[in-house]
């Protein structure tokens, strides 16, 4: 069994389990402020590798410390980091507050979709029947989903979170193909980590009208629980 495949299998049961998680404390904790401390969690949790990867002298460290391109190098994961870790959740979090878990689970399933599609489009992957059938047949799912939608009752806040929810996908199918150049130049680690301190630094500026600092301290032990679940799994995944 190839371990990227293994790897990637587990992220997505992460995605999942995360979502049904975000789902039950985003009505006390809002979008921002969620995805804050997500991130700062997953953080947390990759700073004693990250630590050990810098002192180590091996081939990894020296390429950390090459000068050609880092800066470049640097905003580019900087940038990326803000949208998969910081504008992706945020979009998530905001629709789960009108949108099932279960819904968004699927919507959100277009993510690899959606990848696979913008790759192929630019010549990074190439598209079979296999593959081609697959995407429609997970598109004709999601279109069956919320087919009950169409109908006159549907409501309106409801239809920006579903559109919410995709719009996260997008973001991340879009952050997902520009980060390849990356991880093959650098370590998976370092720019994990880089890009996911972009993210909690710009959340911490955007989240102040949600007024996070004092939201953090009233939380209780019950939601504490799940957000360092959400913010663990995300380190792991």
């Amino acid at each position: 069994m190839r371990l990227p495949l293994v790897a990637a299998a587990a992220a997505g049961v992460q995605v999942g389990a995360a979502i049904v998680a975000s789902r039950f404390v985003v009505a006390e904790v809002p979008p921002l402020t969620l995805a804050l401390l997500r991130y700062a969690i997953a953080l947390l949790c990759l700073l004693p590798f990250i630590f050990r990867c810098f002192i180590a002298e091996t081939k990894v460290s020296h390429a950390l410390f090459a000068p050609k391109l880092i800066v470049k190098d640097a905003l580019a994961i900087a940038g990326l980091g803000v949208g998969q870790f910081a504008l992706l959740v945020a979009l998530l979090n905001w629709g789960l507050q009108t949108v099932g878990a279960a819904q968004a689970a699927l919507i959100f399933s277009l993510f690899p979709l959606l990848t696979l599609l913008l790759s192929a489009a630019l010549g990074r992957e190439r598209m079979t029947p296999t593959l081609v059938g697959g995407v429609m047949l997970s598109i004709a799912g999601v279109a069956l989903s919320i087919a009950p939608k169409f109908g006159a009752g549907a409501a309106a806040h409801s239809w920006r979170g579903e559109l919410a929810v995709l719009a996260s996908a997008g973001v991340g199918a879009v952050c997902s193909v520009m980060y390849r150049p990356y991880l093959r130049r650098y370590p998976t680690l370092p720019v994990s980590a880089g890009a996911m301190l972009a993210s909690v630094l710009s959340l911490a500026l955007l989240a102040l009208p949600e007024h996070w600092p004092t939201r953090v301290a009233a939380l209780g032990a019950a939601t504490w629980s799940v957000v360092a679940f959400i913010g663990l799994s995300s380190g792991a995944g």
